[in-house]
């Protein structure tokens, strides 16, 4: 047994346990064995015995614990005290409610037998927390237009749950729907074509065909052919045969039967394209024909191109049909893709496999003798194809700016060549520049092409008008794109909201819109005066059940306000270019009233990239923080998406001081203007935005209160042996040049730059207690890196708590992942800012 002694000290109550034998830990006592390691701290002196020290608050509430008639002290999680957990608790219901909002994702439209009134189907996700999935879901409407120019939606009572399905597409015209069902172990892929009322046609594609088909957002490419027999699509290579072992060594056979007596080695390696591709296989192009679902590979492309965003060329009766695709050369090795748009790319152009099609009206021959012809020789950049109505013109957006500076995002460029009316492939054909970079935007006027994915019919019935997204400033805005003249116009209204279309409808969009004090809204856009050429568009607004949420978020989101602040730089000097001298911007979020006396705390928020940028559109993560009493700041600090070539250009070679200095700027901005409390301030930001967080509490210990760090950069000398795109940790260090230093073997010179630009060399400085939320499977910023900074502050005394998501990759976006993340950040802050 053990016996206890209770004394009091200057600052708290010692409980000490004396043990007659020395080799072993203490023991906790039946009471003590409740108390969280936080908040108990076993110290020994030369004589044994273990004293635990406690405040007189902790001692009474375990006493009165103790002394419960209730029966067991309940146990808590780990690191939670009563309080903490009250906390939780309280928070966790409300992100719940955040959580459960859904998502509106993508949206198709077709003309009715009418031609007047249409039809409209909605792809939208919700979070699925105990699955930890998440829920997609067909919402369908019946659009109809009344006279007095309103617009009717009719929705369907029920939306209908795509359960285990990867990806959907509907035809052009809308009589069939694609749905794809990849395998989670080698069971077959599976197809199903759906009409009106049955699913039509089922195909079970074997793995010896091909694995899974692509879904991402970047390889994925699924587009249905004109006459709606032919399916051309991107799916993963099939597996390379593998070394087949037996008691006897080595079998000199190809089988697939499962033998109990055989065993299969590895094989060689293969190089794959990083962060969220492992163990993805190669992708690669196919076409199925859905009458008689065969689907074969298509052939005369190179093996060593992944291929990606396939579509039909337009068909020329008599001749064999063809396909346009986007191809990534692989080089000496496959750099990481993923948020990376800095990879050379190239439009190719194929012919189809023969697969009997009603529009030529003939079986095709084999198609190996027709290699596939580059379209694009004289860019390094070319992405998502886009035939013109007419079928004149293939349109494309260009990232070539990325891939020529290594900036891995940078302002896009959109271009056309002429297409051979007869179906002749060439790759002679002239590349004409539609929209050029844009290096320095006059204030107000249109600042380039970012993030410019484009609908699969983006077209006006004009023929020559093309509908597109992008960012402008802080804000998602809808243009409109003559692709003839280059003519650019700003569609969406000129607010500080976010907008994004979802598709046509005939000459009309339908788009949603959003802010941070918004949930997402469906918007249906006319223009006002067609016959003129009038650009004035008129929006509606339209009730939809995919922005309903509970009572309770829409009270607490109508209480909030946002603003777009244009911050001044400090400390230009005459090397500055004149974009990168222009204010940047930054999004506050606050309460409408102030809820006493003092302000409240602020949460400054900082995108990753660093070529991202922080929009205005909704957030349910950053609005739940913001309802739980913080006001925010979303900073967009030079370098970031929106604002010009130069001012985004100026920041490789400059990371860890001019970001930094932009962040501590528009701090000390929102403070001048009686928005922020300097003693109240916390910072938080993932990737890059976890580099500058790391940053900023080393070169300005003082400044912040409290920080978390997602999967943050810490130390590019360690990430650059280990992470999937070595060569950004050269360019962020070096500037463009760093390109041309990139090597896979780092020279101490290199090591010693990249360390002097990380926030490991400002750790000792680092007062400020931190979280750090860590996914273990990322391979962009292995989690190597935030251990060593974070065990750094432990050997310091700083305090420290680390989440660590097993399955999760880069982004924690998992939905239970995702959830634990942004509560611990409340919860976390709260503890800290109360």
């Amino acid at each position: 047994m053990s016996s206890a002694l209770l004394s009091r000290t200057t600052s708290a109550w010692c409980v000490t346990l004396l043990r007659p034998i020395p080799r072993f830990p203490p023991p906790p006592l039946p009471i003590l064995s409740h108390i969280p390691t936080l908040l108990l701290t076993p110290r020994s002196s030369s004589c044994r015995p273990f004293r635990y020290f406690l405040t007189t608050k902790t001692l009474s509430t375990l006493l009165a614990m103790g002394s419960s008639k209730d029966g067991p002290l309940k146990e808590m999680p780990l690191g939670l005290d009563a309080t903490t957990e009250e906390e939780y608790a309280s928070q966790s219901r409300l992100l719940q409610d955040f959580t459960s909002i859904s998502s509106i994702d993508k949206a198709w439209t077709f003309k009715s037998d009418s031609g007047i009134e249409s039809q409209a189907m909605f792809s939208i996700s919700q979070p699925n927390l105990l699955a930890n999935k998440r829920k997609k879901f067909i919402l369908s409407s019946h659009i109809s237009r009344e006279s007095n120019n309103s617009i009717n939606f009719q929705w369907s009572p029920f939306p209908v749950e795509m359960m285990g399905v990867s990806v959907f597409v509907p035809s052009p015209s809308g009589a069939k729907l694609l749905v794809v069902r990849n395998p989670e172990n080698e069971s077959p892929c599976q197809f199903e074509i759906w009409g009106q009322g049955q699913v039509e046609k089922e195909f079970h594609i074997p793995q010896s065909v091909h694995g899974s088909v692509y879904a991402d957002e970047w390889f994925q490419g699924i587009s249905w052919n004109a006459d709606e027999t032919l399916i051309a699509y991107v799916a993963e290579e099939p597996a390379p045969s593998k070394p087949t072992f037996t008691g006897q060594g080595y079998k000199n056979v190809s089988s697939t039967d499962k033998d109990f007596g055989n065993w299969k080695g590895h094989g060689d390696w293969k190089e794959e394209w990083g962060e969220t591709y492992a163990g993805k296989r190669q992708p690669a192009l196919f076409v199925i024909n859905i009458n008689s679902g065969e689907a074969q590979a298509v052939k005369g492309i190179e093996k060593s191109l992944s291929v990606g965003q396939v579509v039909w060329a337009p068909p020329v009766k008599g001749s064999q049909q063809s396909l346009v695709f986007v191809g990534w050369s692989e080089g000496i090795r496959k750099l990481g893709i993923k948020y990376c748009i800095n990879r050379p790319c190239a439009l190719y152009a194929v012919r189809a496999p023969n697969c009997e099609s009603e529009t030529d009206g003939s079986e095709l021959n084999s198609t190996e003798d027709f290699p596939a012809v580059k379209l694009t020789q004289s860019i390094s950049s070319a992405l998502y194809p886009r035939f013109s109505p007419d079928g004149k013109f293939l349109l494309f957006i260009s990232a070539r700016s990325s891939v020529d500076s290594g900036s891995h995002y940078a302002t896009d460029s959109l271009h056309r060549i002429d297409w051979a009316v007869d179906g002749v492939l060439s790759s002679s054909a002239k590349i004409v520049d539609v929209i050029p970079v844009v290096m320095c935007p006059e204030d107000g006027c249109f600042p380039g092409l970012y993030k410019s994915s484009i609908l699969s019919n983006p077209w006006l019935s004009d023929g020559c008008m093309m509908i597109i997204s992008s960012i402008w400033g802080s804000c998602e805005v809808i243009l409109s794109v003559n692709v003839l003249s280059g003519e650019v116009s700003r569609v969406s209204p000129a607010d500080s909201n976010s907008w994004n279309v979802l598709t046509l409808d005939g000459d009309n969009i339908i788009a949603v819109s959003s802010s941070p004090v918004d949930v997402p809204h469906i918007k249906y856009g006319y223009l006002v005066d067609k016959e003129s050429k009038s650009t004035a568009w008129s929006w509606l607004n339209v009730s939809s059940p995919s922005s309903e949420c509970s009572e309770k978020v829409k009270s607490l989101l109508s209480s909030l306000q946002f603003s777009i602040l244009k911050v001044p730089v400090r400390h230009v000097s005459g090397s500055v270019t004149k974009g990168a001298a222009k204010p940047f911007e930054a999004i506050f979020v606050s309460s409408k009233t102030k809820r006493n006396d003092s302000l409240d705390p602020l949460i400054v928020i900082l995108h990753g990239g660093p070529h991202d940028v922080s929009v205005s559109s909704f957030s349910k993560s950053f609005a739940f923080l913001s309802s739980i009493g913080f006001n925010l700041l979303l900073v967009n600090y030079r370098g970031s998406l929106g604002f010009g070539e130069e001012a985004l250009q100026s920041l490789p070679g400059k990371v860890g001081s001019q970001d930094v200095d932009d962040v501590l700027v528009a701090i000390d901005h929102v403070i001048d203007m009686g928005l922020a409390s300097p003693s109240k301030i916390a910072v938080v930001g993932g990737s890059h935005g976890g580099f500058l967080t790391t940053h900023l509490i080393g070169q300005a210990p003082d400044k912040f209160a409290v920080a978390a760090a997602m999967n943050p950069v810490c130390n590019l000398a360690l990430m650059v042996g280990t992470t999937d795109i070595p060569d950004w940790c050269y360019v962020v260090a070096y500037g463009s040049e760093g390109k041309n230093y990139y090597t896979e073997a780092p020279s101490a010179e290199h090591l010693t730059l990249m360390h002097s630009k990380s926030p490991i060399s400002h750790v000792s400085k680092v007062k400020t207690p931190t979280l750090f939320l860590l996914g273990a499977q990322d391979l962009r910023v292995p989690v190597s890196t935030g251990f060593q900074y974070a065990r750094a502050l432990k050997e310091k005394g700083v305090p420290v708590k680390i989440i660590v998501f097993p399955h999760d990759v880069h982004a924690i976006k998992r939905p239970q992942s995702d959830f634990e993340s942004f509560l611990n950040i409340g919860v976390w802050f709260k503890k800290h800012l109360s």
